[in-house]
């Protein structure tokens, strides 16, 4: 087997199946891929009939049920016993990738034999660029900038902003030190060195440890710009209080297992996580939800075939359709043979800001979006006339 595709779920059927039609899209690409490659969804005892509503459209998937929350790692590492593939994908079900992605990331680790995982540019589902997308270690001074806002105020530092690598332009290769869970790429070698994710983190931080662990095997981390995905992030990791709370621990916890003998750093960072997190908790209760698509006026654009397969649902759902961008709140892009995934992301890319915007693929029974990697996505299952 070339590739093992590794997707962990929790709650998010509508955002999963849209990422899967990517996931599908993409392997099929590559024609060498479509009959040596595996996608392993480890679902974290979802509540929302996840299994029920996909297993149906993705019949050579190999779901794996659990019967509680293990956790992300855990439920990584399960995947990760059941692959196969020389090469590893681990990605967040609240993704969209482009039809080349595994052409161009395969195509770099195989001529980068020193390569250990690759990550990618990310952009949210309004185009803003994701800037844990390369990442720097934890160290108590990139945390202390990190934590204390200073890295906001000078982002493209080197000194100041090393957190996020500032000084590291998004548009260009790069050796890293951090790649994020969401979406790395990773070789069988490395992973069987380092032997995968410490299931000591539940989740957060276990990417910065796990890419800790490759460099520190004699492999290399890559930041590859070549290609971008959409990865909505705020909907796999809702931001209310347990998440405050894990993601505050586990930067603890990192520090505690590499870095034990700094005990001022230490307190040091629980004081600023005390203080970040307080913050982050008051503010919480006036943050706005997204409205939702009843009564709003959306354009389709794309494919012609995909868009007449969305047109009555919508009109049933109250949803006006309109002919033009500038008369829409939305635009809906339409995933088909005339307008892939890849053109898709291009487009969000290029009007960062300027638009909400929601993606359906075709034949799926759902659309999804999210204008704010801060805040829940907006999914909308098309269901009631398929």
């Amino acid at each position: 087997m070339i590739l093992s595709v590794i997707i962990v779920n929790y709650n998010v059927k509508f955002f999963l199946e849209q990422c899967l039609c990517s996931v599908r899209k993409s392997i099929l690409q590559q024609k060498e891929l479509s009959s040596a490659s595996e996608i392993i969804v480890v679902d974290n005892h979802s509540t929302d009939g996840s299994l029920e509503w996909l297993s149906p459209a993705f019949s050579e998937i190999h779901f794996i049920k659990n019967e509680t929350n293990t956790g992300f790692s855990a439920a990584c590492n399960q995947g990760l016993k059941k692959a196969t593939g020389k090469y590893l994908l681990f990605l967040n079900p609240d993704t969209i990738l482009p039809e080349n992605f595994f052409q161009v990331c395969i195509s770099f680790l195989e001529s980068n034999q020193t390569a250990g995982a690759v990550g990618v540019r990310m952009i949210d589902g309004a185009g803003n660029f994701l800037k844990e997308s390369k990442r720097g270690f934890p160290s108590p001074w990139a945390s202390f900038c990190r934590l204390s806002g200073i890295s906001s105020v000078f982002p493209r530092s080197r000194w100041f902003s090393y957190y996020y690598m500032g000084h590291l332009n998004e548009h260009q290769t790069h050796s890293v030190d951090v790649l994020s869970g969401a979406c790395m790429l990773a070789t069988k070698a490395a992973l069987e060195k380092t032997g995968g994710f410490d299931e000591n983190f539940f989740m957060y931080a276990e990417d910065i440890d796990l890419s800790y662990r490759i460099l520190k095997a004699g492999f290399s981390n890559y930041y590859l710009p070549l290609t971008t995905i959409i990865h909505f992030k705020g909907e796999s990791t809702r931001k209310d209080r347990q998440y405050i709370d894990q993601f505050y621990l586990a930067m603890d916890q990192f520090s505690q297992k590499h870095m034990p003998g700094n005990r001022f750093f230490h307190s040091i960072l629980r004081t600023a996580v005390r203080v970040r997190s307080g913050i982050a908790k008051v503010g919480q209760p006036i943050r706005k939800e997204i409205p939702n698509s009843k009564g709003s006026k959306i354009v389709l654009e794309g494919d012609a075939n995909s868009a007449r397969e969305v047109l009555r649902p919508l009109e049933l759902m109250g949803i006006k359709i309109v002919s033009t961008e500038e008369e829409s709140d939305k635009i809906l892009f339409c995933e088909g043979p005339g307008f892939p995934f890849k053109k898709i992301i291009e487009f969000i890319d290029k009007k960062k800001g300027r638009k909400r915007f929601r993606i359906y693929a075709a034949g799926s029974r759902s659309f999804v979006g999210s204008d704010s990697s801060e805040e829940p996505g907006e999914a909308i299952s098309i269901q009631i006339i398929k």
